[in-house]
């Protein structure tokens, strides 16, 4: 009979339980998909006014929940750290994860840069970095977890 634990996690392995997994997909998903969105509102949406172009009165809403989503999301590395990251890097399958792991890495440090940036040279060049990185990390975490997939099918 498997304990309790066991179920959570495969300690040694760093495999998610399907509720881990939803977790990670369901912040994830509405961090990046609230990001795209105020993508969409900030270049696509404009509203037109006697004085010209302003912004969608949605943009700010979506800013709104990609913060929320970023503060989730640092929660959610901190318990991917200690459940997965840590436990997977002992199976000598890294590369995926160090891929991953650094992007996270960067998004967090230029989210850091975007909301306490001063120069507005650097802040522009941060805020394309990241809206770049941040589009191309759905296609690497795909990645990811159909390598694990084909993987395990394998053994």
């Amino acid at each position: 009979m498997k304990s309790r634990r066991s179920s959570v996690h495969s300690p040694g392995r760093g495999r998610l339980s399907r509720s881990r997994e939803r977790l990670v997909y369901g912040i994830f998903g509405a961090l990046w998909a609230s990001g795209v969105a105020w993508l969409v509102y900030r270049y696509f949406l404009r509203a037109g006014s006697e004085f010209g172009e302003t912004p969608h009165p949605l943009e700010a809403w979506w800013m709104r929940l990609h913060g929320l989503a970023a503060f989730a999301g640092l929660w959610l590395l901190g318990v991917l750290w200690v459940t997965h990251i840590v436990p997977a890097w002992r199976t000598q399958r890294r590369w995926s994860g160090i891929a991953l792991a650094s992007i996270a890495l960067l998004l967090v440090l230029s989210g850091y840069l975007l909301y306490y940036a001063g120069d507005e040279r650097l802040r522009a060049f941060v805020s394309l970095a990241h809206w770049m990185i941040g589009i191309a990390l759905a296609p690497l975490l795909l990645w990811h977890v159909l390598r694990r997939r084909t993987r395990s099918r394998k053994t």
